[in-house]
């Protein structure tokens, strides 16, 4: 059996159901990615998806489907997406054990 590329926090996967049913029909779930920002050099997305790439890794985890972007792969193996809420802000985590180095705002990172 083989590890997951991200596994999911209940909160995470609790907070995805709450998007998704306020999400368009035809959204499928959510898709994972990384793109090059932010003063670490690294950036996480997440977005709708409305349709499966062919080369999506799809992660079905407590109930949600999270759908990865195949360039982001070898840099989410083995991360945790959590979910946060806090008195003033609320957000997405990820607890990735590949990261080197994360920049002081907590928006980006480097591997």
């Amino acid at each position: 059996m083989t590890k997951q590329i991200i596994t999911l926090s209940d909160n995470a996967a609790n907070r995805i159901k709450e998007i998704m049913s306020a999400a368009e029909k035809n959204s499928l779930g959510v898709r994972v990615g990384v793109k090059s920002g932010g003063c670490a050099g690294m950036s996480y997305i997440m977005e709708y998806t409305n349709e499966i790439n062919p080369s999506d890794e799809v992660i079905e985890d407590k109930g949600v489907k999270v759908f990865i972007d195949s360039a982001a792969v070898m840099y989410l193996l083995g991360t945790e997406m959590d979910y946060k809420k806090e008195e003033f802000s609320s957000q997405f985590v990820f607890n990735n054990p590949n990261e080197t180095e994360r920049c002081g705002c907590g928006e980006s990172f480097k591997i």
